[in-house]
């Protein structure tokens, strides 16, 4: 919601009931992911302001929209100002979290891919490590967790080691899309990469998880089209669908 006619600024409340409407008329569960080019992580002056200003309209348009979640990032860092970076991005999660609370909204914070090793620019809370870094410090109903499952497939830790390192009861969204083991950030269509979707349903479901699952590859007909070949590798797996 953040170019062209979808600008969350052109929404009035007319467009606001319309969509509301349309949603509940179809059964259609809808949320909402800010962009990652804004830095969460800021402290600049003026910009500092300016993404606390944005986040905050997410969090307002979200319940007018009917929205059940907005998914955030902890931001990114330049390598040498990582702790400055964290705390910024921190302290700001923890406000908007507060705001979120007072409007009834839910922000989801999710973990992102790795950069290249010797890349300038990193986002954060790709390792488990950091991701809970943000989460141990965050406690309330306004605040959950979106794990992108093949971000963590980038990682050494892998889907499974990320499975048991965080608290799944905290998870409302899982993500998904295909890429390679070990590799770097591709959002492929199932089956064009090496990960294993019924493995890793497997895992989840094992575990209890009962939230969402979020297709995030190609166009709308891909991942249209993907939602019964996932539920076959689910079937496979052993997951009673």
């Amino acid at each position: 919601m953040d170019t062209g006619a979808n600008a969350f600024t052109r929404f009035d409340d007319a467009r606001c009931r319309a969509i509301r409407a349309a949603c509940e008329g179809h059964g259609i569960h809808l949320g909402l992911h800010t962009l990652s080019a804004v830095n969460v992580a800021e402290y600049s002056p003026l910009l500092s302001e300016a993404v606390d200003a944005y986040l905050r309209a997410y969090i307002e348009i979200a319940p007018r929209l009917g929205a059940e979640w907005i998914v955030v990032h902890a931001g990114y860092h330049f390598t040498a100002d990582v702790e400055m970076r964290m705390q910024a991005g921190l302290e700001r999660l923890q406000r908007m979290v507060e705001h979120a609370e007072k409007h009834g909204a839910r922000l989801l914070l999710e973990n992102l891919n790795k950069e290249p090793e010797k890349a300038e620019v990193h986002y954060l809370a790709h390792t488990v490590e950091e991701w809970r870094h943000y989460y141990e410090r965050i406690d309330s109903p306004a605040f959950a967790l979106s794990f992108t499952a093949n971000h963590a497939h980038l990682m050494p830790d892998g889907v499974e080691g990320f499975i048991e390192a965080i608290p799944l009861e905290r998870v409302m969204e899982v993500r998904l899309a295909d890429c390679w083991r070990n590799g770097h950030e591709e959002h492929l269509r199932p089956g064009e990469g090496d990960f294993d979707f019924g493995d890793m349903f497997r895992r989840l479901e094992a575990k209890g998880f009962r939230g969402h699952y979020m297709n995030a590859f190609g166009s709308l007909e891909d991942m249209q089209a993907a939602r019964h070949w996932m539920v076959e590798r689910a079937r496979q797996a052993g997951v009673a669908v």
